[in-house]
Formats: C-alpha cells, structure tokens, sequence
C-alpha cells in the first residue's frame, strides 16, 4: 500500500483512538521507551567534570547511536510488515497513528479552554503548565490563552506535519529517527547548563528536521483558514511574510504568524521562561488579549490544518 494512503488511514486512526491510556497502562509508550534511552545516555555520557569539547563530542555520538538505532529498527519492523501484506499495511497505519500528535494535542489544548469554565485561571494555568515550559504563575488569563494556541500551532509543525512528512520521505525508518530526534531535542537541546555542549547536535539536527515541515505546516494553516467563518487567510499570509523569520526560533515562527494572523491575534512576544524573560517578535498585528474562545477557534483552525495535510496526503497517492 502507497505511504500516502497509509498516512491517511494512520490519521484518521489518530483521529478516533488517539492514545488509548489502557494500552500504555500496560505497556511503555515507544517515546518514553526512547526517553528512556536518552536519558541513559544523558547520565552515563554527558559528565559535568568533562570540557565543553568533550561533552559536545559525546553528545554528537549519542545522536548517532541513537540515530542509527532507530533507523535501523524502522527498517526491521518495516520489513517484517511488508511480508504480512494487507494486514502489514493496517499495522503500520496504526504505528504511524501512534506517533503522530493530533488527537493528543487536541485533547491538551481543549483541556486548557475547559480549565477556564471549571476553575478559573487558576485552573487554567495548571492545564497550560502540561504544554508550554513557561512560568504559569505568571500569566494572566490572554497569556495563557496565547500560550495554548501558540503551543497548538508550534505542535501542529513539529507533532504533526514534521513525523508525516518524514514518513513519506522515509517510510518507518524516516518517522523512528524524526522522532527520536525530536524527543531529544525536547530532553537535552535546551541552553541550560547541564545540556549547553552535550544537547548542542540534538538541537541543531532537530532545527534542520524541521525546517522544510515548519514552513509546510504555515502553508497548511494560511489553506485551511480559507475554510474558517472568521478565518483570515490574506493577514495569515501577510504575519508569515512579515514576521515568521523574525522569530528567536527559525521554525517557530512559521506555524504562530500563520496562527496569528489566521485568527486576528498577536502571538509570541516577550515571555518568561524559569524566572528569565525571553525577549521575542510578536507574530501578526491583531489582538494579543486572547480569550478562551480564540483558543477553541485555534483548535478549529487546527484541525481544519490536519485536514489540510490529509488532503495534501490524497493528492500525491493519486498522483503515485
């Protein structure tokens, strides 16, 4: 079966199943498997009492080894599934399924919105925590709101379009290593003082990673807010031309200027980060006092996003 088709079938499985919590009650995750082995790594190779050069070096080999080894284990099981033919092919639409982030990230961001009806900000600042690494105490009710949909859009490019178009690319192999990849950027890539040196090629190879699928995913999103009542495609456009390079992330920025200007908000900004304010571009020119219905507006933008990719998906397995 063509990857594209099974793409298809793999999202709308993530669609209806999601993540089922009785079935990794009963088995580890495949990405906390692979945290596992990161964190293995990060313990035994990344020590403090080593040069920064050393360090740097030992977390270049821990990308590989981790590298290699995913893609090694995505040609195994791939191979395996294709001996089993049409079941193989269901198989791997369900492996695939598992490793995208739609509904998941569906599920995260509307538990922010609910948060506000049930308990406040309060409440809400506890459900944003579970998305975003900023400082939740500090945020006030449109700084969260901005936080969830900026996490929906950012999350839209590196959980969803950037693991489907490494599988197209690659197959299972292409999505395994995208994914390790990306859990160790998430592990170790960040500036801090225990990961400055070893994190250094877990962050950089993340960013190249993700650079075609950022903009893709900016693509999807201007496409999809054609199809929102209140959807703004021309300003989504505009934010992304104007501001998307402006942002501290070169990936970033895509997804939150096609988000903001889809949506009429401003996005990003300066932002606190573990009691440390992080200076940034605002992405679009509309309000930055967003509201719990522009987060439930994101959502729809999101999903109308995902269908937009799977759209992209039925066109080249027609065109295969």
């Amino acid at each position: 079966m063509d990857r594209a088709v099974i793409l298809l079938i793999a999202q709308a499985f993530d669609a209806v199943v999601g993540d089922p919590p009785a079935l990794w009650r009963r088995m580890p995750h495949p990405v906390a498997l692979v945290g596992r082995m990161i964190g293995w790594l990060d313990r035994r190779w990344n020590r403090e009492n080593d040069a920064p050069s050393r360090r740097r070096d030992m977390g270049i080999a821990a990308v590989v080894v981790l590298l290699v080894a995913s893609v090694g284990i995505g040609a195994l099981v791939g191979g395996l599934l294709e001996r089993l033919g049409l079941l193989g092919a269901f198989l791997e639409a369900a492996i695939v399924g598992v490793l995208l982030a739609q509904r998941s990230l569906y599920d995260h961001v509307t538990a922010v919105a609910d948060a506000f009806l049930m308990d406040g900000l309060t409440g809400a600042r506890r459900a944003v925590a579970e998305i975003v690494g900023r400082d939740p105490g500090a945020l006030d009710e449109a700084s969260v709101c901005r936080a969830a949909i900026e996490s929906t859009a950012e999350n839209f490019s590196d959980g969803v379009v950037a693991p489907a178009l490494w599988y197209l690319v690659g197959g299972l192999p292409g999505l395994f290593a995208y994914k390790v990849l990306n859990t160790a950027d998430s592990m170790i890539g960040h500036r801090t003082d225990r990961h400055r040196h070893f994190g250094w090629a877990a962050a950089r190879l993340d960013d190249l990673a993700n650079w075609v699928p950022a903009r893709v995913a900016a693509v999807l999103a201007i496409a999809a807010a054609w199809t929102l009542a209140d959807g703004e495609p021309a300003a989504a456009w505009r934010s992304v031309r104007r501001d998307a390079d402006q942002h501290r992330s070169i990936n970033a920025g895509w997804p939150e200027a096609a988000f903001a200007g889809a949506l009429g908000l401003r996005l990003a900004g300066p932002r606190r980060y573990q009691g440390a304010l992080v200076e940034d571009a605002w992405m679009g020119e509309g309000r930055t006092d967003a509201t719990p219905e522009d987060i439930r507006r994101g959502l729809a933008l999101f999903m109308r996003s995902c269908g937009a990719l799977a759209v992209m998906a039925a066109v080249i397995a027609a065109l295969g």
